[in-house]
């Protein structure tokens, strides 16, 4: 069933595969529809690429996973608010092998490509809860971005397990040369019944810092350190990131999972 919202955009509730012609109909008037809204405020249509309708007809809920090895880093060339919501654009040089409805890590968050111009750039939309929970409301024209896709089920799982669903923000308030590499502290808020369920840092164990999989060092109640390598600085946006900078944070899912079910123990 397809609805028309007041905005513009189109929701539509699926029970299994639309048969037939009706589900080309309704594949028709979404591509319609969803060209209509993007034209209207970003000034252009979403782009399908080769594949046609199908590309855009997903019956399956999406549920990504990452590994926290970025991919490569984007510059954000345009940031165009609409109420609550946020269009970013951005150039990156793998944007010619994206897909309409591709989810993609940003700084750790997942985002849905909703456009596709074919110019090099891409667009995803960051709503109010995204950019109240993240980083992404401080990008501006120009800001470098930390990119990865998702996962696929037979990948190698080189960093550790992401969602993509950042949990907090963090402030970077040290930063102390190691020999080449370079040691980060980021400070962030605790709310003890957060941390008794798992959103903390234990010494040794994965954090995700801007979508980037590392090990925790000096892990501490309401802080922690993190060792940074050459390689890492050049290919990220850790070469961007200095003293007052806001991260964001993704505590270990494993972690979460384990609090929890200790939690039910003690019942």
């Amino acid at each position: 069933m397809i609805v028309e919202t007041a905005e513009g955009m189109i929701a539509w509730e699926s029970r299994g595969v639309l048969p037939g012609e009706s589900r080309g109909a309704a594949l028709l008037f979404w591509e319609v529809k969803k060209n209509e809204y993007f034209r209207s405020v970003l000034g252009r249509p979403a782009v399908l690429q080769s594949g046609g309708l199908d590309t855009l007809y997903n019956p399956m809920p999406k549920k990504d996973m990452f590994s926290g090895i970025v991919e490569g880093t984007a510059r954000v060339v345009s940031v165009v608010a609409d109420e609550g919501n946020v269009h970013l654009t951005l150039q990156w040089d793998l944007a010619d092998e994206l897909r309409i409805d591709q989810s993609l890590a940003h700084n750790g968050v997942c985002l849905t490509v909703v456009a596709l111009p074919g110019d090099g750039t891409y667009t995803v939309t960051a709503i109010s809860e995204t950019l109240r929970r993240s980083n992404l409301g401080d990008l501006r024209e120009g800001s470098l971005v930390n990119l990865e896709r998702s996962m696929p089920v037979n990948g190698r799982l080189d960093g550790h397990i992401v969602q993509g669903h950042v949990d907090t923000t963090a402030v970077c308030t040290g930063i102390e040369d190691a020999d080449g590499s370079r040691y980060f502290k980021f400070e962030y808020d605790i709310d003890p019944a957060m941390a008794a369920r798992g959103y903390m840092t234990v010494e040794k164990g994965s954090v995700t810092v801007n979508g980037v999989s590392l090990t925790v060092c000096d892990s501490e109640a309401r802080s922690f350190r993190v060792a940074i390598i050459p390689y890492t600085m050049d290919h990220t946006n850790f070469c961007e990131i200095g003293v007052g900078s806001r991260v964001n944070i993704e505590f270990d899912i494993i972690g979460k999972y384990l609090a929890r079910l200790a939690g039910f123990a003690d019942r």
